[in-house]
């Protein structure tokens, strides 16, 4: 909560067009406060939503609706907002710095890949992130949890669906990062019922982006597996892109080092000092190839890949460390022949290239545009991860959405990740997907050549919008 803010629930109207496909779509805009109250009628929190709606639809039973958020938790609807699904995005131009992050001025420019033509887009800022607020700090514990965050957000779609009479349309929600984790505890909480009370909702489907869905209790704190094995693909696929280890195609690397993991490597960690030392070295060698780290770190970590360490040692001879986030990024490593301080986990060269872009074109550009007139300050993301309550009661994520799949026959997901992506690994995602008794008929999957935020750049702007609009065609994208 900012306390230099006044906060008065206001409400935004706007009218625009976007090309699409060579069609001109019309749309119209509301941008709006959606107030929470407490039991004595005070106003304790609020979401601040963006909604689109395609103003040519003759039937709007027959529309799709998509509600979209970020991750976090902690983070507003910024970076799909103006990364790739508003009718106003930002524009990756061609000059770039060593990263392949676009440089300087940045600029808006119409979405041709806007999914506007296939359905309506409301884009949400969860309490204490975008312009939404918590006005009362005293109620905090209602919405800074999996569950009560969850059911927030559940009860903003039930009063927007009221407010729009859009209860028979077919609904999607899109969630990126923490935003999976989220949407799998809706479409549980929304079918299966919640802290006592039952929602009467049913998703068409799920699109998620980075995927925090898991088969442990609290997102990634519970893997049956070694992280070590689970982690290995994302780790070879940036070594792959870093060392050029093999002349292969990149995703047969990956999918072979993959395939290394689950077997070898496995038995190898479980063996343990059974080892001999001929399979030791052979099995050193097979590490040093597939995810570029030294003979000297792997003696020193008894064959185990950390991936945290390792993204401090894959491009070390180059004298950079590699981002989390997106494993193609690099900055210089803070003194060669030492170890990063707080083993390459803190200083990401990634963390601060992506908001000043993003916030630029969405305060600039986009927010102008809705005639969103106020002094209100804008909170792109808020740390809320230390006080975040993890529990989830009875299921984990996974479970939320294939209990759901169960019950509603029609439910389908998609599951979109980057293959450069080390915070969100496609490894934890596979074993996720193998563990979890989901529909396998239902449940779609997509790797990327990008990192966690899949859709930067113009290809991925494109092959992300056309995947996403075939899935709620019906298709599989």
């Amino acid at each position: 909560m900012i306390l230099t803010d006044s906060f008065i629930p206001s409400r935004f109207e706007s009218k625009g067009n976007v090309t699409v496909g060579g069609i001109d779509i019309p749309y119209n805009t509301v941008s709006e406060d959606n107030v929470f109250y407490g039991d004595d009628g005070k106003p304790i929190a609020s979401m601040f939503s963006y909604s689109y709606f395609r103003s040519d639809v003759m039937d709007k039973e027959l529309r799709p609706v998509i509600f979209c958020f970020n991750g976090g938790p902690g983070t507003s609807s910024m970076m799909l907002h103006t990364g790739f699904i508003g009718p106003i995005r930002l524009s990756y131009g061609k000059d770039i710095n060593d990263d392949n992050i676009p440089l300087p001025p940045y600029k808006s420019c119409p979405n041709e890949f806007c999914l506007l033509d296939k359905a309506d887009l409301v884009l949400i800022d969860p309490v204490g992130t975008g312009f939404g607020r918590l006005l009362d700090a005293s109620k905090a514990e209602l919405f800074y949890g999996i569950e009560p965050d969850a059911e927030a957000f559940l009860t903003f779609i039930q009063k927007w669906l009221d407010r729009y009479d859009r209860w028979k349309s077919p609904k999607y929600l899109l969630g990126e990062s923490y935003g999976c984790t989220r949407a799998a505890t809706m479409a549980g909480m929304a079918s299966l019922g919640g802290n006592g009370r039952a929602f009467g909702l049913a998703f068409d489907g799920l699109i998620l982006i980075g995927n925090t869905v898991t088969e442990g209790k609290h997102l990634f704190d519970h893997r049956p597996v070694y992280p070590a094995v689970t982690s290995f693909p994302s780790l070879a696929a940036v070594n792959w892109y870093h060392n050029h280890t093999s002349n292969q195609k990149f995703e047969d690397f990956v999918r072979e080092a993959s395939d290394f993991a689950a077997t070898e490597y496995l038995t190898a960690i479980f063996k343990g000092e059974a080892m001999s030392v001929d399979e030791k070295e052979e099995l050193k060698k097979k590490l040093v190839y597939y995810t570029g780290v030294s003979e000297d770190y792997l003696e020193a970590r008894n064959l185990i890949v950390e991936d945290a360490v390792f993204r401090s040692e894959v491009a070390r001879d180059k004298g950079v460390a590699v981002s989390r986030l997106d494993g193609r990024i690099t900055r210089p490593l803070y003194e060669l022949g030492i170890a990063e301080p707080g083993n390459g986990k803190r200083d990401d060269p990634a963390e601060g290239k992506y908001d000043p872009l993003f916030q630029a074109v969405l305060l600039g550009e986009v927010i102008p545009k809705l005639n969103i007139k106020w002094d209100r300050n804008f909170i792109s993301s808020s740390r809320f991860y230390s006080i975040w309550n993890n529990n989830i009661k009875g299921r984990t994520s996974a479970e939320c959405i294939s209990d759901s799949m169960r019950r509603i026959p029609k439910m389908r997901v998609f599951f979109m990740n980057g293959w450069y992506d080390l915070c969100t690994e496609t490894g934890v995602l596979w074993y996720t997907m193998n563990h979890s008794s989901f529909p396998k008929d239902r449940v779609y999957f997509k790797g990327y050549e990008a990192g966690h935020m899949i859709y930067l750049g113009e290809k991925q702007v494109e092959l992300v919008c056309n995947d996403i609009r075939r899935f709620i065609s019906g298709e599989k994208p």
